[in-house]
């Protein structure tokens, strides 16, 4: 007897076809022209820059430094947000952790843990300039998909070695590291989907906040 399972797979089996069309069909998505940019036409110093002002035409937060003040400028945006204990990822920096604060490693919490916590602090993979987009791939430093997601608060350490200009250069970056699951996040979480309303914290963090180190 044919179950419904066995049906949907042999309908896939026959829209799929044989070998020789699926090579045919590699071969077509590669032919298609793209025509947009795929490459920076920018200078380093002009990268950071860009990607700084796209952070903030976001509403989101930026503080810059040298790799060596990176402690130092998460005690300024610590306390200018006024969050005294954050979540950190178990493989998050021990030395950029600085005194004064709570930090709460992520062994496991609750979404209730998450939710009382006052934020998350992390770093990223890569970062577009062009969209002012952080990319994670939840590594030890990024955490748990979660962790991005459910805290008000996101505070994000991005190095300047990590900023790209284009998304086709940050995904064959991604490509090179094949990570099984990857988050893009550009600004603070807003939608206006309710009655056109521009609602913040909705899919994730209420508040961005990003540091430049480098």
């Amino acid at each position: 007897m044919t179950t419904s399972k066995s049906e949907i797979l042999g309908r896939i089996r026959a829209a799929l076809g044989d070998a020789g069309r699926a090579v045919t069909r590699v071969d077509e998505y590669r032919a298609i022209p793209r025509r947009y940019r795929q490459a920076s036409e920018l200078d380093a110093e002009a990268q950071l820059d860009l990607f700084l002002s796209r952070i903030q035409q976001y509403d989101g937060g930026v503080f810059r430094c040298g790799r060596a003040l990176v402690r130092d400028t998460i005690t300024r945006a610590l306390t200018a947000r006024a969050t005294p204990r954050l979540v950190v990822p178990p493989g998050f920096p021990r030395e950029w952790l600085p005194d004064g604060f709570e930090f709460v490693v992520d062994d496991g919490l609750s979404y209730q843990d998450l939710d009382r916590s006052d934020g998350v602090l992390t770093t990223c993979t890569v970062a577009i300039a062009l969209t002012g987009t952080i990319v994670l791939q939840h590594s030890p430093s990024e955490g748990r998909r979660a962790l991005t997601l459910v805290p008000d608060y996101h505070l994000c350490v991005v190095e300047a070695d990590q900023i790209v200009e284009t998304v086709p250069e940050a995904m064959r970056r991604l490509r090179a590291l094949n990570p099984s699951l990857v988050t893009t996040i550009s600004g603070p979480s807003a939608t206006a989907d309710i009655e056109m309303t521009r609602i913040k914290g909705v899919h994730g963090p209420r508040t961005l906040d990003v540091i430049l180190a480098g």
